[in-house]
């Protein structure tokens, strides 16, 4: 199809609401989208098991998850980018003398290394999902991971940035930042995907709010910034559209004619 569009779109801030919800607009304007031939792809820091109710609600079987580590097109996993694990342990045995708690995500599930902390329940819980890392100190073993989640309070990751080369830390919540493997990102999963769609650049779409956001809003021909978003992002995005709270993806679809 000639005017086809690839438009990816994250999931927290931006197709969920403030009560992570999906706004029926936001419905609205993805299947519109959908109906006009346009590939409709979300890109998230999310696992994907964080996200198979909303796959199925929005009716998607693409998808960018762990912020680019964990790739899927129509169903079939076509890019995968592990953690490095012996890094790994030696992070995990480090934080721990620092009562950092880390927990292990691979596409399946996730397990945290110590039975119970007040930073994972509080900042889990803010994801409003139906699942909770369990115990299992030992779940690196024999299995790829795709992310890592270190709970640490702001600023304390900085010590772990510059000792631990292997890794970029992303902060997603105001005690747990992502560990992803270096130069992985939202952008290198979408650049995964795009070489198995023949879609010309001015035709891809990104929408996001977050610091995980950035590099995927700036490398697509129109990066979306919510007007929920911080100040940064939206500085890296061409485009600004309204909060998802004010029907953000629709207004954003609808002035870019996608819809």
């Amino acid at each position: 199809m000639k005017d086809q569009k690839v438009i990816f779109i994250d999931i927290d801030g931006t197709i969920l609401n403030s009560d992570k919800e999906i706004p029926q607009s936001t419905k609205e304007a993805i299947q519109e989208a959908k109906r006009q031939g346009h590939h409709v792809i979300i890109a998230t820091g999310r696992a994907p098991f964080m996200f198979t109710d909303l796959l199925k609600e929005l009716a998607l079987d693409s998808f960018v998850s762990y912020n680019g580590q964990f790739v899927v097109l129509n169903g079939e996993v076509i890019f995968t980018n592990p953690l490095n694990i012996d890094s790994l342990i030696e992070l995990t045995n480090d934080a721990l003398h620092h009562n950092h708690p880390v927990v292990f995500m691979d596409h399946e599930d996730m397990k945290a290394n110590v039975p119970e902390h007040p930073f994972i329940e509080e900042s889990i819980m803010t994801l409003k999902i139906n699942h909770f890392p369990t115990h299992d100190p030992y779940y690196y073993k024999g299995r790829d991971l795709y992310q890592t989640l270190l709970f640490c309070e702001e600023g304390e990751e900085a010590r772990y940035e510059e000792k631990f080369t292997d890794f970029d830390f992303i902060r997603w919540h105001p005690l747990s930042v992502d560990v992803l493997p270096k130069g992985g990102s939202k952008s290198l999963g979408i650049q995964k995907m795009l070489s198995h769609l023949d879609v010309p650049s001015e035709n891809i779409y990104a929408f996001g709010d977050g610091l995980n956001d950035i590099e995927m809003l700036t490398d697509v021909e129109h990066g979306v910034a919510m007007g929920n978003a911080l100040t940064e992002v939206k500085a890296a995005a061409r485009h600004v559209t309204h909060s998802v709270d004010d029907d953000g993806i629709y207004h954003g679809m609808k002035n870019l004619g996608i819809i």
